[in-house]
């Protein structure tokens, strides 16, 4: 009677457990060894600086912080959002038709390195396929503002 019960326990406790999804685990969408290098670190230092806004799921917040997932406005400049990334926003924005218009702090700590692992990371999951972004190609997007900014 007793192994039947522990039987029983651990298969309840194995079904009733959270399953995870690749849509969950977003690093699961990247085949790429050389872009998963920079997306593992992306990931954390994601979550450190910008998930508290964004939300992990980069859903964003309601009507006052906008979305990155699925984001007209995110995926249509790299160079815009490594810029914004290194040194804020202030002003509306328009992300999928809605309007937005809290700042968004600068984070001057962030190096180029980790900016180019954040940024890997966001352009490679949700269905977009970027490929690396370099703390080069970081170092020439900061150099200069965007037009589109």
């Amino acid at each position: 009677m007793k192994r039947f019960l522990l039987g029983f326990l651990f298969l309840a406790t194995f079904a009733c457990s959270p399953k995870s999804s690749d849509k969950d685990n977003t690093l699961a969408q990247i085949s790429n060894p050389e872009v998963m290098k920079y997306a593992v670190n992306g990931k954390a230092l994601y979550e450190n600086y910008c998930a508290n806004c964004h939300q992990k799921d980069g859903k964003g917040l309601g009507k006052l912080i906008p979305p990155l997932k699925e984001s007209d406005y995110f995926k249509e400049s790299i160079h815009r959002a490594v810029w914004i990334m290194k040194n804020g926003q202030k002003g509306e924005i328009i992300v999928n038709g809605e309007a937005y218009n809290q700042a968004m702090p600068a984070n001057p700590q962030l190096t180029a390195l980790e900016i180019s692992q954040i940024s890997t990371y966001l352009y490679n999951i949700w269905g977009n396929e970027e490929g690396v972004i370099s703390s080069k190609d970081v170092e020439k997007f900061l150099s200069e503002k965007p037009e589109n900014l």
